[in-house]
């Protein structure tokens, strides 16, 4: 954290951006002041594009009541709280290349400019049914505006106007969120419980701004997050993935899912997740916890790759290798999903989990349906290293032969880096001998890969014998002999039986035909 003082914040706050909003809201006889996120990550000095700012109206006591009904009611008549009309006097003053949007419905507007978004709102004060997190919103002041935040850290402001400063100091901080920053503490302005019971998203906020800080959450606050777990249930699955995705995007997202689990929300958001935590013991003989080790695998994506920086309004990349890896490391999430499903006891050789890659595989798009995470080419990627991801190792522990390397290469295609990452990744023995071991073997496994690409460019293969050509040659209609010719001619090539040309590989479809029976109509 960084000791900014008044004089190091004025100098932060000069730009032309903040010097307009002040002007503007001085001139219309209003407080403005940048609140949250931006004003906090100034201290931590993480980068911020999004600036919001409260918008206040002062309440004058040499004004009459009769007065101030007046003005309310000139300035209800045009439906726009005080925000609305700072963003519209911005846009006017910025001039050419500023846009303007109004969000009436809940008193907001967006000013953006060169780069820059600023979300302008007035004080409010907010108040919660039990069975809602939507509030029911009022016109308020500063202090109840800063009330309503989520923590103390995020409950910081800074007045951007002339008039409005408290104690004659820009900087506010009512509830100590300088010193948690200090100590590196996430913690709630007010009652925990009531925090977290009005709006349980903030909940997952809690772990996500621990996780993505590396803050500690403070005591009574990590207490209020187990008594209200179950509140969880009324947010919408799309707002929680939203969260879950900022986690899983931090430097080290495996603190996010131990605080899941340590508070009792993960069982109710990700259940196959929590099935993997535990250790059971037979004969005295035990398997590693899946939980941890998959935290691992995670950790080690995540450290090999660029994660993305500040809370983000991220979209979700298309592929696993951009925007900080999103879909790499939901692969290396579920990559053990299916282990309890396949862990069995046997007696010559202890716990085993027969296939738990392929039972993996199945589980992903329902886990993805559910959880409301894209059904498209970023589920098949992530679908398709569940799947895969034993072959590397499985070639790595036993001779390192062109055909096993042929074969992983055809089957993952583009994306066969990704698949050596997660498996590199997924080395987490303890056993320092072995770990090289396996290392050596996958470095041997890369350079065969890479001769092979040289070669000929497998990534993209196709097999050259294609459905329609059978039926034709053969006079078929669909059916199971196509897909066996198929696969003939595939293992043929991957085995490298015969050449990778449609010549060979038509001669050699003919030959197994007639093993079955088939003969060609002409």
């Amino acid at each position: 954290m960084k000791h900014l003082t008044e004089e190091d914040l004025s100098h932060l706050f000069d730009t032309p951006m903040f010097r307009a909003i002040g002007e503007v809201a001085d001139q219309m006889g209003l407080y403005c002041y940048a609140v949250g996120g931006y004003v906090r990550d100034l201290f931590l000095e993480r980068p911020s594009k999004d600036i919001d700012c409260v918008v206040v109206e002062p309440r004058c006591s040499i004004l009459t009541e009769s007065l101030l009904s007046t003005l309310n009611s000139q300035l209800s008549s045009f439906n726009e709280g005080p925000g609305i009309r700072v963003a519209q006097a911005l846009g006017k003053r910025l001039g050419k290349g500023a846009h303007v949007s109004v969000f009436r419905n809940f008193g907001t507007a967006q000013v953006k400019w060169k780069g820059q978004e600023v979300e302008f709102v007035g004080a409010r004060r907010e108040s919660y049914s039990h069975d809602s997190r939507k509030p029911i919103v009022e016109d308020g002041t500063l202090e109840d505006d800063l009330d309503r935040r989520d923590f103390t850290i995020n409950a910081l402001a800074y007045c951007l106007t002339s008039e409005g400063l408290v104690d004659g100091k820009r900087l506010i901080d009512r509830f100590g969120g300088l010193l948690d920053m200090e100590d590196g503490l996430i913690a709630t302005p007010l009652d925990p419980d009531i925090t977290f019971s009005d709006d349980p998203l903030r909940m997952m906020r809690c772990i996500r701004f621990a996780t993505q800080l590396h803050f500690q959450i403070e005591d009574e606050t990590q207490e209020a997050l187990s008594r209200n777990a179950e509140r969880i249930k009324i947010i919408s699955q799309e707002r929680i993935i939203d969260e879950l995705n900022k986690i899983m995007l931090s430097p080290t997202p495996s603190i996010g899912f131990v605080e899941l689990s340590r508070c009792g929300l993960l069982p109710l958001i990700f259940p196959e997740m929590a099935a993997l935590e535990g250790v059971e013991v037979r004969n005295g003989r035990a398997h590693k916890d899946n939980f941890y080790h998959t935290l691992e695998v995670l950790d080690n994506v995540a450290s090999s790759q660029v994660p993305l920086q500040g809370e983000g309004k991220e979209s979700l990349p298309p592929h696993g290798e951009v925007e900080g890896g999103l879909w790499l490391r939901w692969a290396a999430l579920l990559h053990d999903i299916g282990k309890p499903r396949s862990k069995r006891w046997e007696e010559k050789v202890g716990w085993t989990f027969h296939n738990h890659n392929y039972i993996g595989q199945k589980m992903v798009a329902p886990i993805f349906r559910r959880m409301k995470l894209p059904l498209d080419e970023r589920m098949a990627y992530v679908e398709k290293l569940v799947g895969l991801h034993m072959r590397p190792i499985t070639i790595a522990d036993e001779e390192v032969t062109d055909s096993a390397v042929r074969r992983l290469l055809f089957e993952a295609g583009e994306d066969i880096d990704d698949l050596m990452a997660l498996c590199e990744a997924d080395i987490t023995s303890k056993n320092q001998q072995k770990k090289q071991r396996f290392l050596d073997n996958f470095q041997l496994v890369r350079e065969k890969l890479a001769d092979l690409q040289a070669r000929d460019n497998y990534r993209t293969w196709q097999n050259p014998i294609t459905g329609e050509e059978i039926m034709e040659t053969f006079g078929l209609k669909p059916c199971r002999e196509i897909g066996v010719l198929k696969q003939a001619v595939k293992d043929a090539i991957w085995d490298s039986l015969i050449p990778n040309d449609h010549d060979a590989a038509r001669q050699f479809m003919l030959q197994k035909a007639a093993e079955i029976g088939l003969k060609p109509t002409s």
